[in-house]
């Protein structure tokens, strides 16, 4: 009887002869009956205890790794936020700052929104948010007096104005927009491109424009000039940049600026015909951004600026009819506006700081 239970051409031994395989399981196997003499074969394979180990893989805990991988998920997912948030970098703030209408202002980019949210792209929120950062300027020479603006661009009173509005001045006095007056120096001059730079005495907690980027200007882009035409202080224009690069000749002699107090336009020359005058033999050519937005005597070193808020340039020469000997009728802006570009203002900065009288 103990050979009939080892039949041959089968798979392996029954259990109790080779225990080793299938692997003994964690628990105790469940008796098994005892094994019928007529039918050992069958019974031997229909109670083979090899399909058990089954059941036991399971129940082992093989599946916990990946559940604390699933756990693992969400910080995964933060990490991989993080990751494209940095990415995104500038447009990511670009967009908080659209959503919760900040109004944060940055130097020297033309994407820096200095209007609110609420106003942007609006003549009445750039004059809102721009008017505190442009002065009057009353310049007084032996020739007599003149009236021209100025950008502030410190907090504690740097001007950026027109070379010609305080050329050969023996005093300067600055009015801010708040009806503040304030007694001014010249720091530096740079006639070659009509500009100069100006220190209020004894003033802190002005408001600094935001230097824009005029290389990103496009011929069309609506615009605002801010400045003082005869004597109005903080007047407001609007219109377009109508062409860009043009070259517009002006004087460099400082008899011409006393001219210039005395009445009508500053001399200057376009496109080989001179207006508002004579502008004498000694003159400099410079590169400037062409507007319609109205500009007249006295916006002489305003500013002009796009629908951010940001200063594109230096208003400079404009053509006033009644300073060519036309009748009063036919007085005022004719549309033909030239400013500075802001570029060539910030790079000539440092120059002008040092006290540069060039």
């Amino acid at each position: 009887m103990t050979e009939s239970l080892r039949p041959s051409g089968e798979y392996g031994s029954p259990v109790p002869v080779d225990p080793e395989w299938p692997p003994p399981p964690a628990y105790a196997p469940p008796q098994q009956p005892a094994p019928q003499p007529s039918s050992a074969s069958t019974q031997e394979f229909a109670q083979e205890p090899a399909p058990q180990p089954a059941p036991e893989f399971a129940q082992e805990p093989a599946p916990q790794p990946a559940k604390r991988k699933r756990a693992r998920g969400p910080a995964a997912l933060l990490a991989a936020v993080a990751i494209v948030a940095a990415a995104v970098g500038g447009g990511t703030a670009y967009g908080v700052q659209e959503l919760t209408g900040s109004d944060t202002v940055a130097s020297s980019s033309t994407s820096t929104n200095v209007v609110p949210s609420s106003q942007k792209g609006t003549v009445s929120g750039v004059a809102e948010a721009v008017t505190p950062s442009i002065v009057e300027i009353n310049a007084t020479s032996n020739a007599g007096s003149s009236t021209g603006s100025g950008v502030i661009i410190t907090s504690d009173g740097e001007i950026i104005t027109n070379n010609h509005v305080v050329s050969g001045a023996s005093s300067i006095e600055v009015r801010t927009s708040d009806g503040k007056t304030y007694t001014a120096e010249i720091v530096g001059t740079d006639s070659s491109k009509d500009l100069a730079l100006i220190k209020l005495q004894d003033a802190s907690g002005l408001q600094a424009a935001t230097l824009g980027d005029s290389d990103g200007v496009r011929v069309g882009d609506q615009v605002v000039a801010i400045g003082s035409p005869e004597g109005l202080t903080s007047t407001v224009t609007s219109g377009i940049v109508s062409a860009l690069d043009r070259d517009v000749t002006v004087s460099t002699d400082e008899s011409e600026g006393q001219q210039q107090r005395q009445g009508g336009g500053w001399p200057f020359e376009y496109g080989g015909q001179e207006f508002n005058g004579d502008t004498g033999s000694s003159t400099t050519t410079y590169k400037a951004i062409q507007t319609d937005a109205s500009l007249n005597p006295g916006n002489s070193g305003g500013a002009l600026i796009d629908m951010n808020g940001n200063i594109i340039g230096i208003n400079s020469a404009m053509y006033s009819a009644s300073g060519s000997g036309s009748s009063s009728s036919d007085a005022g802006s004719v549309g033909l506006g030239f400013a500075i570009p802001v570029n060539t203002v910030t790079s000539d900065l440092s120059a002008l700081r040092s006290g540069s009288t060039n």
